[in-house]
């Protein structure tokens, strides 16, 4: 004897939350996140050849004088009271929070979605607002293009696969770069190991740089300055370049 009608449609209504949720749509994964470039520098390794500085200037044609990154030198005084030579290479930061950014009238100063800050020269008027604002004294207004110019992490390599020149001629292997969202990175691993023992320049200026350093001296935290032995090399008389 079949079951009564109105308990079969019963039965199978109460079935229906179950179906349904069966042939419910999953939710999408989320999208991995790409990578997020960023470098280490160990000072500890630096011997001030400078050959981070001329690569640099070689592979994106800087101006004469000129330098997208450098290294500079500083005198300090160790602890037991003994003087000492301290070298520091900067460049661009490529903060998480640029202030180069909302102070460039024309939208010509933009970070990537890979965290990358760059210049559009076609956009930008060589104002200099954005080498005014960068805490950093990475920037500068190329004399021949009379555009805003600066460290790029040589973007045009990276997207070939390629490492920046700085860290490619760097001989004593003390510039790291690498995707910092990819924890097997190299640079990330040694993130990782440093935990800790990483500065960063000017923490108070609060522009999240993705430029660390190990080994960088306290004192020379906040220094921005600095002579660089290339920057010797194009001083009036100087006999060298």
């Amino acid at each position: 004897m079949s079951a009564h009608p109105d308990l079969s449609r019963r039965a199978f209504f109460m079935t229906l939350p179950a179906v349904t949720a069966g042939l419910a749509v999953p939710a999408m994964a989320a999208e991995p996140a790409g990578p997020h470039w960023a470098m280490l520098v160990d000072t500890r390794r630096c011997i001030a050849c400078q050959a981070c500085t001329i690569g640099c200037a070689m592979e994106n044609a800087s101006p004469e004088g000129r330098f997208r990154t450098v290294v500079a030198t500083y005198a300090v005084t160790t602890e037991t009271g003994q003087a000492g030579l301290a070298v520091v290479p900067r460049l661009c930061n490529h903060c998480e929070q640029p202030p180069c950014i909302p102070v460039c009238p024309v939208g010509a100063t933009f970070k990537r979605k890979d965290g990358i800050v760059v210049v559009d020269g076609e956009r930008c008027v060589g104002c200099a607002y954005c080498v005014q604002a960068c805490p950093y004294d990475a920037r500068f207004i190329n004399h021949r293009t009379g555009k805003a110019d600066k460290c790029t992490f040589c973007s045009h390599r990276v997207e070939a696969g390629l490492l920046p020149a700085c860290v490619e001629t760097c001989v004593g292997g003390a510039r790291i770069f690498g995707d910092i969202n990819n924890p097997d990175s190299e640079i990330s691993r040694q993130l990782k190991a440093a935990e800790g023992k990483t500065r960063v320049l000017k923490p108070e200026a609060g522009t999240k740089p993705r430029v660390y350093y190990i080994g960088l001296e306290e004192q020379l935290s906040g220094r921005v300055d600095g002579a660089s032995a290339a920057n010797m090399m194009w001083q009036p008389g100087h006999q060298g370049a």
